[in-house]
């Protein structure tokens, strides 16, 4: 498959013009915020965009209604969060979040900095498709379910699975190959793609990827499951310290909060489920985080409703969104109309007529933008009203 225009990913250079002003997207590899990041991305937000930080599915963030594109770039670049104008697009690297911090998975948190500058580095891996998604799975199976084009699973024993397309390649390496592996097949995808933004668009990718790496691969496949739901409330650390893992209501976070979260003065970690994970932390000082944070709505109770929904932009910022579908999506979850029995509705409803429960993505239109993978119950706007389509349906 050939795609017939470039891609038009939008960075913190190059804005996307969405119906309600510019948004910026802004890669944050491996999900990692020091505090000092933290409070630029909250004084960007408040000084030049609408207020809020919005977490994006990749553990990247965005902000929206940005009225000043060169203040912007300034500000990030002084924080450390654009380090090169070439590449800030392609720097897409999502990584397990609790690695090194909990459970006895192999610390891929060097490979993370080892592959950022691996591609920062490269002038010509400017040229990737700012789509192109890489993965790096300490062995606990949260971020390769997510559909990489590039990826490696640790396997235990200083082994890596390579993952392609999404798939396992049966391809294995070391730790010490695996970032070179990584490097060396983003360099594949641009010669053998031609205008693809994806690796599973193109036709026999991962064999002849595969090929080009010179890598034979075994017989053993791993398969990936979907992650059950974002790390959330208190995660004892294995140094003695504590997480907290907290949700962010249909991602949305105001610069308020991120203020607060700034002067914790700890490591802050994007997840791609649309959370955030408090690192670092004793005991003491975490209770009281989470006093001071919970009524500013960030939540800690795993069994929130507000977990189980996602939600595209919907009006304002979509002119093809057919309502406010972040309005309706959290007026039935205060209502408790998302925890209740689903019923499929086939004809068109009301949003006040909406019950629903489980995992559920809200659409604005029938484009499913920001769709988690897996099974979902879709509640889809349509202009005569909602269609409400179950994962059994």
């Amino acid at each position: 498959m050939s795609r017939t225009t470039a891609d038009s990913c939008p960075g913190v250079l190059r804005l996307h013009e969405a119906a309600d002003g510019p948004l910026a997207r802004i890669r944050v590899p491996g999900g990692r915020l020091p505090p000092a990041q933290v409070q630029a991305l909250a004084q960007a937000a408040h000084r030049l965009g609408d207020g809020n930080i919005e977490l994006t599915s990749r553990g990247n963030v965005q902000l929206r209604r940005v009225h000043n594109a060169g203040a912007l770039a300034d500000l990030l670049g002084d924080a450390g969060l654009l380090p090169s104008r070439t590449h800030e697009r392609v720097r897409n690297i999502v990584a397990s979040p609790l690695s090194g911090r909990i459970g006895p998975h192999p610390d891929i948190r060097p490979l993370v900095t080892a592959l950022d500058t691996g591609l920062l580095d490269s002038p010509q891996l400017a040229g990737l498709p700012g789509r192109v998604l890489f993965t790096l799975d300490d062995g606990r199976g949260d971020v390769s379910a997510l559909h990489p084009d590039i990826g490696i699973h640790a396997l235990g024993d200083d082994r890596f699975a390579l993952v392609l397309a999404g798939r396992d390649s049966g391809v294995r390496v070391s730790t010490t190959e695996a970032v070179d592996t990584l490097l060396a097949a983003a360099h594949g995808f641009l010669e053998i793609g031609t205008g693809q933004w994806r690796l599973q668009e193109i036709d026999g990718g991962t064999e002849r990827l595969t090929a080009r790496l010179g890598r034979s691969p075994g017989t053993e496949r791993l398969e990936f499951a979907e992650q059950a739901g974002p790390p959330i409330g208190w995660l004892p650390q294995n140094d003695g310290l504590v997480a907290l893992g907290a949700g962010v209501r249909l991602g949305s976070l105001s610069a308020r909060t991120a203020e607060f979260l700034a002067a914790i003065e700890r490591p802050i970690l994007l997840t791609p489920w649309r959370s955030l994970v408090i690192t670092d932390l004793d005991e003491g000082p975490a209770e009281q985080v989470v006093r001071v944070l919970a009524p500013m709505g960030l939540l800690f109770d795993a069994g929130s409703p507000w977990l189980r929904i996602t939600a595209c932009a919907g009006r304002p910022g979509c002119a093809k969104s057919h309502t406010d579908i972040r309005a309706d999506a959290a007026a039935a979850v205060e209502a408790g109309r998302t925890t209740a029995a689903a019923t499929a509705e086939a004809d068109a409803v009301p949003a006040a007529s909406i019950v629903t429960a489980g995992r559920q993505h809200w659409s604005g239109c029938d484009r499913h933008c920001g769709r988690p993978a897996g099974p979902i119950t879709e509640v889809t706007a349509t202009p005569d009203g909602y269609q409400v389509v179950s994962p059994i349906d």
